[in-house]
């Protein structure tokens, strides 16, 4: 019997060790799973993939202000231009300036899209307060760039760097992880303006010349191929040349301010006209314009700024259709 209870105690000892063990186990394994040492920037670099590999979740891009590190699917992005080449991503930012977003061509695809101030003057504040993981912008000045890049990682694509919607789609495809998207987007963007190019060619002569005016209070300005106001659906899309005297210098500087009595040299035998104030009718009326030929020959064509300042991929398409409609009666 001695024997017997010596045991029965040594057994329950035992059991009671294991017990002990294996709840110290236990809390060893939950404070490894709760282990708030490992450092985040290790732990937003790495991700698992669905065949058990690791695949990162940053990449390093190269630009002019150096190597950027950003996310490879960027999730809250900010941008204070290139927009339309997003929209045409299918992405969508969480902030944009507040001119974006009165833009006709894809008011619909920036609802609930946040205003992060004046365009060119946007507010630090404002998207701080987005908590973006990306900042796309045409700010080419350095301390503006600082300032931007406080919030997070930011891409600068300085005006002029990207020549047409082929390029920016696909920069922005390949920033974006969207490259199928941009080729999709530019074969069908490519049918239409050629189909648009045809419809221009059957009714306007190849050698006809053309002239991209605006006109505001005290001054014209003449326009190359890119910088709005119908420079690239005119000259790019639909191939048409400024007159020849005058095409180098407008190519080169992209716009060029004049004098209203200089409209005479630059004007070709088309024109497309933003005017904010005045109407074709007034055009026709005024003694000044209605010295040029193509305004005398009902060869002029005027839209609102709200219309022609926009040149992403998307308005340039909408812009080269409607124009290759008017010039198609032309005829």
């Amino acid at each position: 019997m001695k024997q017997n209870k010596w045991s029965s105690s040594w057994l329950g000892l035992a059991l009671l060790m294991l017990v002990l063990l294996l709840a110290a186990c236990g809390n060893n394994n939950s404070t490894a799973a709760g282990n708030n040492n490992v450092p985040p920037a290790a732990a937003a670099t790495a991700d698992s993939s669905a065949d058990g590999t690791t695949a990162s979740t940053t990449k390093i891009v190269s630009t002019k202000n150096g190597d950027i590190e950003i996310p490879v699917k960027p999730m809250r992005i900010v941008t204070d231009d290139y927009l339309g080449s997003l929209i045409a991503l299918g992405v969508t930012p969480v902030g944009t300036p507040g001119l974006h977003l009165k833009n006709l061509y894809f008011a619909e695809a920036l609802k609930g899209v946040e205003d992060i101030g004046d365009y060119g003057n946007v507010s630090l504040e404002k998207i701080l307060a987005l908590q973006p993981d990306l900042i796309i912008t045409a700010e080419n000045d350095p301390a503006k760039y600082d300032n931007l890049s406080k919030a997070a990682p930011t891409i600068s694509v300085p005006y002029g760097d990207l020549k047409n919607a082929r390029e920016e789609l696909t920069y922005f495809g390949k920033l974006l992880g969207r490259e199928q998207e941009a080729e999709a987007w530019l074969a069908a963007y490519e049918d239409r303006l050629a189909k648009a190019r045809e419809q221009v060619d059957q009714a306007i002569p190849p050698e006809a010349t053309f002239t991209i005016f605006e006109d505001v209070e005290k001054a014209v300005y003449v326009y190359g191929d890119n910088f709005g106001r119908g420079g690239q659906p005119i000259y790019q899309a639909l191939g048409r040349k400024p007159p020849s005297g005058v095409a180098a210098e407008i190519m080169e500087k992209q716009y060029v301010e004049l004098s209203k009595e200089m409209m005479t040299q630059y004007a070709g035998d088309y024109i497309i006209l933003t005017s904010n104030s005045r109407t074709l009718e007034d055009y026709k009326k005024d003694p000044l314009w209605n010295t040029l030929d193509a305004v005398k020959n009902d060869r002029l064509y005027v839209w609102k700024e709200e219309r022609s300042w926009y040149y992403d991929p998307i308005a340039v398409l909408s812009q080269t259709e409607e124009l290759a409609a008017w010039l198609s009666q032309k005829q």
